[in-house]
């Protein structure tokens, strides 16, 4: 038995959502993270467009003869176009965040990457609650 398309296309979506979540919890780079969110949006918005496809109907366009036929919903192709562009726009800040990260501390590991960010922490509080220090509030 030859499976349909459609079936290939969810195992597909599902499967890219499943290998992102897994690159999400397993990894513990920041680049591998990030490229992990990528895949698993990817395999959402395949789901989404694949959820609100018809497979015997025509595309959204009206012309000026209309004959009634059943058409493709055009509402979760316009959410998965604002979702690639909401998605690129996060991909954008997490990338340009990881380079500071990677800068500031030299490392893409997370554990390292919190210790190092708790020590500072601790750092920069300890110097605020010094005595003598001058505050300036205005």
């Amino acid at each position: 038995m030859i499976p349909d398309i459609s079936s290939i296309l969810f195992s597909g979506a599902i499967g890219l959502l499943v290998i992102g979540v897994g690159g999400l919890l397993l990894s513990n780079n920041a680049y591998r993270v990030l490229l992990a969110l990528v895949i698993a949006e990817a395999g959402a918005n395949l789901m989404l467009v694949i959820a609100g496809y018809r497979w015997d109907a025509i595309a959204p366009i009206l012309t000026g003869d209309f004959t009634p036929q059943p058409m493709v919903d055009p509402v979760p192709q316009a959410m998965v176009l604002t979702a690639i562009v909401i998605g690129v726009g996060v991909q954008a800040l997490a990338l340009t965040l990881i380079i500071r990260v990677k800068k500031a501390y030299g490392t893409l590991n997370m554990v390292e990457i919190k210790k190092r960010m708790e020590m500072d922490f601790d750092r920069l509080s300890q110097e605020a609650n010094q005595p003598g220090k001058l505050e300036d509030n205005s």
